[in-house]
C-alpha cells in the first residue's frame, strides 16, 4: 500500500505482478495463489423440434465466421471422442471381470492381464483429461469470436432503427439481448446455445455408447455385498471430474486504457439506448457510428472484449500432474484387491459381470443421467430464447418508409433556406387516446424565421419531430419545398437540417464526440469542434475538465477486481463498490467518473452538437434548415441572450424554427409566429398578434409584467 490508506496501489511491482492480456493490464498480488473450481448450473426447458429452423440457420452464420469454421469442428470432434471414452473403459472394465471369471475357474490370476487393465484404465483417464484441457483451449476463441460477430451484427441490425421501430424493438423480447449483448460483456446467447446443445449431445452418445458395450458383455451376472462395499469405497475419492482448476490470485485488479475499445464501448451504449434513438435517427449517425465501431473493432481486433471472457483464457495447471495419475491409480486398487479376493475365496462371491457394472455406475455421481437431462432440456429453453429474440433484432424493419428522390436538387440552394408547408395534419402518437396535433396548416416559407409557441403539451415539439420525419403524420400532407416529405430521400432531408430536442442528450462519448457527431463528416475536424463548442457556449467549461475535449463523465468500460487488501477503498482513481449484489459474480466499478456538469452545461453541449452541423466544410454546404426545441431552457439569462445573438448572426438566409413557450426578444424578431393549442390557434408577428388581442397577447403580457 502507499501513503494514501485505501489506495490499491498497482504500481507497487513487489508485491503486485502486472500481466498484459489482450488490451486489459492484470495486476495480481504475488504469493497469495488460490483455486477456484469453475462450474456452471442449467436452468429452463424449451422444445428442440420447433427451433430446428432457426439452429440451422445459426450454424450456417457461426460456419461461416472466419476460424470458426475450423474451431468449431475440432470442438464437436473433442466432445465426441470425450463422450466416447467412458465406453473404452467400461469395455476394459468388462475385460477385467471376465479375467475374475477365469480366475474363479482356473484358481490363477494372469498378472500381466492385469497390468494391462490397469494401465488401460490410467490411459483413458488421461486421454479423457487431455480431451477435456483441449476443449478448453478450443472453447475461449471460439465463443469470443461468435460474441463479437453477433455483437457487430446486431449492432448493425440496430443501429438504422427509426424511433417508432427502435420503440417497437424496447417493447419486445429482443430489447433485452440488445442490452446484453451491446451493453455489456455476457457470453452471446448463440454460444451459450451451441453449448447446451452439445452438452445434450454428447450426453446420449455416452449413455447409448455405454449401453452398447453394457449389453454385450455384461448383462448375465450378479450382484453381491463385497462388489458393493468395494465399489462405494471408490466413490469416496471425488475429485472435479473435467480436472479444471483456474489459478488465480486472491487479490486482483484488471483495468484498460484502450481508446478504441472506450470508445467503442460507448458507440455500444449510444446504440442500445433509448434517451439517444432520437438524435441519433435526426442526426443521421447509424452510418457513421456503424462505421466509427467498425474501424475501431479492426484496430483492436479480437482482444476487444471485456476482461470476464478474456479471464477464460488463463492457463490452467493440474492437468496431466502426478497427483492426478496417483490419483487414477488408486481409483482402480479396490478392483485389484477385489480380484485377489475372489482368487482366496471364490465361492464366497457370488458375483456376476453385470452386477459389478451396475453397481460402479450407481455409486458414480455423473451417472444420474435423468437429472442431468432434465437440467439441460430446461436449459434449452432459455437458450433458445435468447437466439430467437437475438435474430429477432434483424426482422424488425422501420415504421417510417424511406423516400427515393435526391434532395436537395441543388446543394447550394441550401444557403436560401428550406420552406415548410403543413396541410390538414393530424398526429397521435402510438398508444396516446388523444391527439397531439389536429387539422393543422400552416406554411413557413424559405428564410424565414418561426417561433412556435404554446403551453406544455400543446403540440410544440410534435411540429419538429415530423419536420424530421421521426415520425409521419397519421393524417394529412407536410410538404418541404412543395414536394411531399414522404418522397424524399431520408439521409437527404436530414442532412439538409440541424435539430435540438428538447428531450436533449449526453452520449455516453467523449466531449469531443459529443460535440464532433452533430455533424459526422466534420466529427475528426478539432478546429470545427471547437468552433462549435465556441457557439455552443460549451468550449470554457470543457477546456476546464480534467482531459479536456477527450473527457468522458462517465467511462463506458469498467474495471473489475478479487479480493482486495483490507481498508481499500479506491482503485485506479474510482470508489470500490463493496455491496453484497456486486461481489455475487466478478466484482467490477462501475464507469463513474465523478465529474458532474450542470444541467446548463449538457444543454450547452447539446447546443454546440446543433451548430456542429451549421458548419461548412470544402465538400458539404451547411444545413439550410435548423430546428431548436426549447433551446434556452436551461440556460441562464445572460447565457440565453448570447446563444441568441448567435444563432441571429449563424443564420444567414436559412430557415430558423423555433419551439418554446418563454416569450421574449425571440418572438419580437420573428416573421411568422404560430400559437398552437392541438391546432393553429393564432398565426402572424407579434406587431399582428399583440394588436389582434388574443391569447398570445394575453399570454405574452403575463409574462412581461414582472419586468414592467
Amino acid at each position: 500500500m502507499n501513503a494514501h490508506a485505501g489506495e490499491f496501489d498497482h504500481k507497487d511491482t513487489r508485491r503486485f505482478k502486472h500481466t498484459r492480456i489482450g488490451i486489459w493490464d492484470l495486476y495480481e498480488e504475488r504469493q497469495s495463489l488460490a483455486r477456484k473450481r469453475v462450474s456452471s448450473i442449467l436452468q429452463t426447458y424449451a422444445p428442440i423440434i420447433y427451433s430446428v429452423p432457426l439452429l440451422v440457420r445459426m450454424f450456417k452464420d457461426v460456419l461461416s465466421i472466419k476460424r470458426c469454421s475450423i474451431l468449431l469442428p475440432a470442438f464437436l470432434v473433442v466432445e465426441v471422442l470425450a463422450s466416447l471414452i467412458p465406453a473404452v473403459s467400461l469395455w476394459y472394465s468388462g475385460q477385467f471381470l471376465r479375467l475374475v471369471e477365469s480366475a474363479m475357474e482356473a484358481r490363477t490370476v494372469d498378472t500381466t492381464v492385469l497390468v494391462y487393465f490397469a494401465a488401460a484404465h490410467v490411459i483413458c483417464a488421461v486421454a479423457l483429461r487431455f480431451l477435456r484441457y483441449s476443449r478448453d483451449c478450443i472453447t475461449p476463441p471460439l465463443s469470443l469470436y461468435i460474441k463479437q460477430f453477433y455483437d457487430e451484427r446486431t449492432l448493425l441490425s440496430a443501429a438504422p432503427l427509426d424511433l417508432p421501430a427502435f420503440q417497437t424493438l424496447h417493447r419486445s423480447h429482443a430489447a433485452h439481448e440488445l442490452g446484453l449483448g451491446l451493453a455489456y460483456w455476457y457470453t452471446s446467447a448463440i454460444w451459450d446455445t451451441i453449448e447446451t446443445l452439445t452438452d445434450i449431445a454428447m450426453m446420449l452418445i455416452r449413455l447409448f455408447s455405454q449401453l452398447l458395450v453394457l449389453s454385450t458383455v455384461m448383462w448375465e451376472q450378479q450382484d453381491g455385498l463385497l462388489l458393493v462395499v468395494l465399489s462405494f469405497l471408490q466413490s469416496l475419492f471425488p475429485w472435479d471430474s473435467k480436472g479444471k482448476e483456474a489459478v488465480r490470485s486472491l487479490v486482483w485488479a484488471a483495468t484498460t486504457t484502450n481508446r478504441d475499445f472506450i470508445c467503442m464501448q460507448g458507440l455500444r451504449g449510444l446504440i442500445a439506448g433509448p434517451l439517444y434513438r432520437q438524435e441519433l435517427v435526426a442526426g443521421n449517425l447509424s452510418e457513421h457510428i456503424s462505421a466509427r465501431f467498425r474501424e475501431a473493432s479492426q484496430r483492436i481486433g479480437h482482444d476487444a472484449v471485456e476482461f470476464p471472457e478474456l479471464r477464460r483464457f488463463r492457463s490452467f495447471k493440474d492437468c496431466l500432474s502426478i497427483t492426478f495419475i496417483i490419483q487414477e491409480t488408486m481409483y482402480v486398487l479396490p478392483q485389484i484387491v477385489f480380484a485377489l479376493r475372489v482368487v482366496e475365496n471364490p465361492m464366497t462371491t457370488p458375483l456376476s459381470l453385470a452386477s459389478f457394472i451396475f453397481i460402479k455406475q450407481a455409486f458414480n455421481p455423473s451417472s444420474n443421467t435423468d437429472s442431468s437431462t432434465s437440467k439441460m432440456l430446461s436449459t434449452l429453453a432459455s437458450r433458445l430464447s435468447r437466439t430467437r429474440d437475438l435474430y429477432e433484432i434483424e426482422n424488425i424493419r422501420n415504421e417510417v418508409v424511406d423516400g427515393t428522390e435526391p434532395f436537395p436538387e441543388n446543394q447550394q440552394s441550401l444557403a436560401n433556406g428550406i420552406s415548410v408547408e403543413f396541410r390538414n395534419v393530424s398526429f397521435q402518437y402510438p398508444g396516446r387516446d388523444r391527439c397531439a396535433l389536429r387539422n393543422v396548416s400552416f406554411k413557413i416559407e424559405a428564410g424565414q424565421l418561426c417561433v412556435v409557441v404554446g403551453v406544455n403539451g400543446s403540440g410544440k415539439s410534435t411540429i419538429l419531430k415530423l419536420i424530421s420525419r421521426i415520425y409521419d403524420p397519421t393524417v394529412g400532407t407536410i410538404l418541404i419545398d412543395g414536394r411531399d416529405i414522404k418522397t424524399l430521400k431520408l439521409a437527404d432531408l436530414r442532412a439538409a437540417m440541424s435539430i435540438l430536442f428538447q428531450d436533449y442528450s449526453q452520449f455516453p462519448l467523449s466531449m469531443r464526440e459529443n460535440i464532433g457527431l452533430g455533424n459526422p463528416p466534420l466529427a475528426h475536424d478539432d478546429d470545427k469542434v471547437r468552433e462549435a463548442a465556441r457557439l455552443g457556449g460549451a468550449e470554457d467549461f470543457v477546456d476546464e475538465l480534467p482531459e479536456g475535449f477527450d473527457t468522458y463523465l462517465t467511462r463506458p468500460v469498467y474495471d473489475y477486481y478479487g479480493d482486495l487488501p483490507e481498508g481499500t477503498t479506491t482503485l485506479f482513481g474510482h470508489p470500490v463498490d463493496f455491496s453484497p449484489l456486486n461481489l455475487i459474480n466478478d466484482a467490477r466499478i462501475s464507469g463513474d467518473l465523478g465529474i458532474q456538469i450542470s444541467r446548463g452545461q449538457v444543454q450547452r453541449l447539446a447546443i454546440s452538437r446543433t451548430f456542429m452541423r451549421s458548419l461548412v466544410s470544402e465538400t458539404e454546404s451547411s444545413a439550410g434548415m435548423l430546428l431548436f426545441d426549447e433551446p434556452s431552457a436551461s440556460l441562464d439569462p445572460m447565457a440565453e441572450h448570447d446563444l441568441f445573438e448567435r444563432l441571429r448572426k449563424l443564420r444567414g438566409n436559412k430557415t430558423m424554427i423555433f419551439s418554446t413557450h418563454r416569450f421574449g426578444n425571440l418572438t419580437q424578431h420573428a416573421d411568422l409566429i404560430l400559437y398552437i393549442d392541438e391546432t393553429v390557434q393564432e398565426e402572424g408577428t407579434h406587431d399582428e398578434l399583440m394588436k389582434k388581442g388574443g391569447e398570445y397577447a394575453r399570454i405574452w403580457n403575463l409574462q412581461a409584467k414582472p419586468f414592467i
